[in-house]
């Protein structure tokens, strides 16, 4: 992995860069954004490739990734759905703000503040092309499925991605958006 550095939070709010693996490592809240693609009732969802230094190979909402230092939460998000799942021209609207903490695959940490953002997309339209050093996979699911999946097999998804749909059970599917 390279020193990619990401912006940190300190206790009084004010940025400061950190490389990104430090941050993780040290659990040190840090900025982040998610974007959900939704087809009507359908989210676009991805499995992780399994190369990924956390997580590899679990289910995730479309798009989860950590700005570059100075770079905007939505050009993020933007630069992110090209360069994981090659989408591009989807009008991302944001959603609201989250914080969380959870311990990730190899004794690692995410303790991050994240933009969301949703896009509509229609599935059969949609053109992609997916990086395979990020996606190993991608497919369309209603909200009743995933429930019952993480439900069911809770270690096949994110942290991250259990966390969303557990706080808000209506906001990764379109309800009303807790922040």
């Amino acid at each position: 992995m390279t020193d990619i550095m990401i912006p940190a939070i300190a206790e009084d709010d004010t940025l400061f860069p950190v490389e990104k693996l430090e941050a993780h490592r040290s659990g040190q809240l840090h900025m982040a954004i998610s974007a959900f693609v939704f087809d009507g009732d359908r989210l676009l969802i991805q499995r992780r490739a399994l190369s990924k230094y956390h997580c590899g190979g679990m289910w995730a909402n479309t798009v989860c990734t950590h700005p570059h230092w100075g770079e905007a939460p939505l050009a993020c998000a933007i630069r992110r759905l090209r360069e994981e799942i090659g989408a591009e021209g989807l009008a991302l609207a944001p959603t609201g703000v989250s914080e969380y903490r959870a311990e990730v695959t190899n004794g690692l940490i995410e303790h991050e503040r994240v933009h969301m953002f949703r896009a509509e997309a229609d599935r059969t339209r949609l053109k992609l092309a997916l990086n395979p050093a990020e996606v190993a996979e991608i497919r369309w699911a209603r909200a009743e499925e995933l429930r019952a999946e993480i439900a069911a097999t809770p270690e096949r998804f994110t942290p991250w991605f259990r966390i969303y749909v557990a706080r808000w059970p209506d906001f990764a599917f379109g309800g009303a958006v807790a922040v």
